[in-house]
């Protein structure tokens, strides 16, 4: 086989040639899916809002991309919450609170995780805040749980829905106390909407953890999880050392929190726009239309839910 060998020899160079060729031609325009491990065309992956063609996993997104989706147009308007002092405790481990805030901004460009947005969703005056988990793992400090309630706020004053997009590994650890005070804090902004008759919808997506899911991630008028989003409180692997029992496969997904009542939907990206208005519609009784018992419910009264209308308490068939 020596033969073959002296040929790969002479070829070698110009195989590696060819093989760099490629790579830059298509440099930038194809990822990988994080699940499936695909490859897919960058303009393909946009199109179909970021989820794999592949596999239906959904990729995680940013603030901005998702207020891009969910706003008509993509047209929306950032709105800024007060800013709080940096590092009250001058936490340091591995390297300083301080540190890790700089090279978090550096990276993403943003202040701190959660990001508001106010404009139109289906002609529907709506705040929508998201969390970047990019930073520092959307942990919940102080100045994302100021931006959260600012978020409310802003809400109650305009009289407008609140749709919040929950992605974070919990509490910010560096913070301590002064992370955990926003638990109650947030709930207390989300109860202030309740009082009010203001809707209140929480996404959660991938991950949603910790003192946010313990806080204002279950705390929606409607709980919407996105499809095959990982949604818990502590990681897997310590309930299982703690109950030494073995768990469900789907065990902390979207999907199986639905299926024990934990939320009320879960949703393709693609059809959240579409449904969250359909529901802030009903909330907010925008449709004025009332039928009789002898009259069909039209498609604008279909709720997500199902079907608009008295229920038989017997049969539970609605009327």
């Amino acid at each position: 086989m020596s033969w073959l060998t002296d040929k790969f020899k002479k070829y070698k160079p110009k195989f590696k040639k060819i093989a760099r060729l490629v790579e830059d031609r298509f440099a930038g325009n194809w990822v990988n899916c994080s699940k499936c491990k695909k490859i897919i065309y960058k303009t393909e992956l946009d199109e179909n809002l970021h989820v794999c063609t592949h596999c239906n996993f959904h990729l995680r997104i940013s603030p901005q991309q998702r207020f891009k989706i969910l706003f008509d147009d993509g047209k929306y308007e950032t709105i800024e919450s007060l800013l709080v002092p940096d590092d009250p405790l001058n936490f340091y481990d591995s390297k300083s609170y301080k540190k890790r805030l700089e090279d978090a901004r550096k990276k993403t460009g943003k202040h701190d995780c959660v990001e508001l947005g106010v404009g139109k969703m289906n002609g529907m005056d709506v705040v929508i805040g998201s969390m970047e988990f990019e930073f520092i793992g959307g942990t919940l400090g102080r100045q994302a749980g100021e931006s959260f309630i600012y978020g409310a706020e802003y809400a109650f004053q305009n009289n407008i829905p609140y749709i919040f997009h929950a992605c974070s590994g919990g509490a910010r650890l560096q913070e301590n106390m002064f992370a955990l005070v926003n638990l109650p804090r947030t709930i207390i902004a989300v109860n202030s909407l309740k009082e009010n008759k203001i809707p209140f919808i929480s996404v959660c997506t991938s991950p949603t953890g910790g003192g946010v899911t313990a806080s204002f991630g279950m705390l929606g008028d409607v709980n919407i999880g996105e499809m095959g989003a990982d949604i818990l409180f502590a990681g897997r692997k310590v309930i299982a050392g703690t109950v030494r029992e073995p768990l469900p496969e789907n065990f902390q997904k979207a999907e199986y929190l639905l299926e024990k009542g934990m939320l009320d939907l879960v949703l393709h990206r693609k059809d959240m726009k579409k449904t969250i208005s359909t529901l802030l519609s009903q909330l907010t009784n925008k449709n004025k239309t009332f039928l009789s018992e002898s009259q069909l419910v039209n498609e604008q009264q279909q709720s997500p839910l199902g079907t608009i209308g008295s229920i038989d308490p017997i049969t539970k068939t609605s009327s």
